[in-house]
């Protein structure tokens, strides 16, 4: 803010202070000037007239800015008074009255400079009329027309600084309304991507725990009979682990700078997704991720096939991560509630407009448990949402469970991949049994 912006400003906010100290100074260089251009008044007349009308015409203007209209009405009444008892006394005082018009006309509202306007006009005929009389027409119209031609002159100039003013009030107000906005929108984005963050931590956190402990138990159980299945589960909780170290690190690397973001890389390995890439260039899981994801929930001992059906289509930015983390979702609720030895079937099926993930098991079902939570479903249908997809989940006829998510997808955009419509089998026997 420069000087002057604050000068004005300061001013802005002392306006009656101001007025008033002002008014003082014009009070008295009007008395000391009051004089009149009157024949036939006497001199006695003259020695006290000229400088109660100075203070009485004068001494409104005090209140100019923050009483406009009851400071020209107070103006007008004493210039009114003036012409009805001292006519035609004329003194300096009496350019108030523009003052008081001008004021009135960017300060007031709008009926009082209007009244303001037609009260100077009339005002200007009666000064003709008192000082010429009916008889000198020309000099009553001269005088008439020349003081009302100021007078609309004045007034134009007033309106005109009163367009102003009202246009920098709009300004001013839109741009209180526009930073007001701004803070409201980095508050709704700031809460969006905390919920986004939610929903991604979820997704990482509970389903690479739940592969863990799943791995953990097994290997417990197994551990006296078979030493090698325990030390297979021990690689596949260590590479879980490293896996959801590396997604969470992604994630949260968004909350630092770019220089604080640390470029390790992840050895790789069998069962994570992401292994092998830098940390803060590693990109986001998508649909072609999926394969990767049921081998994962696959060497945790969970009978798993996938199938593909349908030609492959380039999804919109986010999409992809959608269909993986609703897959993600739902193995991990597999894991965790399906009881032991569920089957499990995930179809992608491409619609020649949208994508359909479903996936099914053939566990507990509606007897399964609960942790009362339900953030995985909750978090489902808010990712489907955003992308004007729909998801149902529920438990299925003849028993077991389902997920079914669709998600539109751009009819013209197709990629180079071959179509694809094949079983992914996870063993001979595994494979007859799904079919």
């Amino acid at each position: 803010m420069t000087r002057w912006e604050r000068l004005l400003r300061w001013e802005e906010a002392h306006r009656f202070a101001i007025d008033a100290t002002g008014t003082g100074i014009l009070l008295v260089l009007m008395v000391v000037t009051a004089t009149d251009i009157a024949d036939g008044v006497s001199n006695a007349m003259r020695s006290y007239a000229s400088p109660l009308i100075s203070i009485a015409v004068v001494a409104p203007l005090a209140w100019r800015r923050v009483r406009p209209a009851a400071s020209a009405a107070a103006v007008y009444t004493a210039a009114l008074l003036q012409l009805a008892f001292w006519t035609p006394l004329v003194v300096p005082a009496d350019l108030a009255v523009l003052v008081a018009l001008y004021s009135v006309t960017v300060h007031g509202p709008r009926w009082a400079h209007r009244v303001a306007i037609v009260g100077a006009l009339v005002g200007s005929v009666l000064l003709g009329l008192s000082m010429y009389g009916w008889f000198d027409v020309p000099g009553t119209v001269s005088t008439a027309v020349f003081t009302g031609v100021v007078s609309l002159s004045v007034w134009a100039f007033g309106l005109v600084r009163r367009s102003r003013r009202e246009t920098i009030a709009a300004l001013v107000d839109r741009a209180r309304r526009l930073e007001v906005e701004r803070d409201q929108q980095t508050q709704i984005a700031t809460a969006a991507e905390r919920a986004r963050i939610a929903r991604e931590m979820h997704d990482i956190v509970a389903h690479s725990l739940t592969v863990m402990i799943a791995q953990a138990d097994g290997g417990r159980y197994a551990a006296d009979a078979d030493p090698g299945a325990a030390t297979r589960a021990l690689g596949t909780i260590a590479e879980t682990g490293r896996a959801a170290l590396t997604d969470m690190r992604r994630l949260l690397g968004v909350l630092r700078g770019s220089d604080d973001r640390e470029q390790t890389t992840e050895l790789p390995g069998p069962g994570g997704l992401g292994h092998g890439a830098a940390q803060g260039f590693a990109p986001q899981p998508a649909e072609s991720d999926i394969g990767a994801l049921v081998d994962q929930v696959r060497a945790s001992g969970l009978r798993a096939s996938l199938v593909r059906m349908g030609e492959p289509r380039n999804l919109p930015p986010g999409a992809g991560l959608t269909v993986f983390r609703i897959a993600q979702e739902a193995l991990t609720n597999v894991l965790k509630h399906a009881g032991p030895d569920p089957l499990v079937t995930v179809l992608v099926q491409w619609l020649p407009d949208a994508i359909v993930l479903e996936v099914t098991d053939d566990g507990r079902g509606a007897s399964a448990d609960s942790d009362g939570l339900g953030q995985g479903l909750l978090g489902m249908r808010e990712r489907t949402t955003m992308f004007g997809g729909t998801v149902t989940a529920g438990p299925r006829p003849g028993g077991g469970f389902r997920v079914r998510a669709q998600l539109p997808t751009p009819a013209d955009a197709a990629s180079g991949r071959t179509p694809t419509d094949e079983r992914t089998p996870v063993s001979p026997t595994q494979d007859e049994a799904t079919r």
